[in-house]
């Protein structure tokens, strides 16, 4: 059980990955965000990314930056919740 459970974790973190990394390229292609599978992406992600750039814009350090380094630090952030999410699976 504790297996097929682990399985599904690892699967829903990777997509939340990928859809955080096209996200990025999207942002390289302005117009790809107003097709569907853009404004699908959008809506996955704004969740992950959306509290990551507020914290971003409120720090002294992400304010005046014209790189957006959100999603490298969502995902660093979704990295560290997956190993306490497994690490809790693994004790059960």
């Amino acid at each position: 059980m504790t297996t097929l459970l682990t399985n599904a974790v690892n699967v829903f973190f990777k997509l939340l990955y990928i859809l955080i990394i096209i996200r990025v390229f999207m942002s390289w292609v302005p117009n790809l965000r107003y097709t569907t599978i853009g404004n699908f992406i959008v809506t996955l992600t704004d969740p992950i990314l959306g509290p990551v750039k507020r914290m971003m814009d409120k720090s002294p350090l992400g304010g005046g930056m014209m790189l957006d380094f959100s999603p490298v630090i969502a995902l660093f952030i979704l990295d560290i919740i997956q190993m306490i999410i497994l690490g809790i699976i693994s004790i059960f």
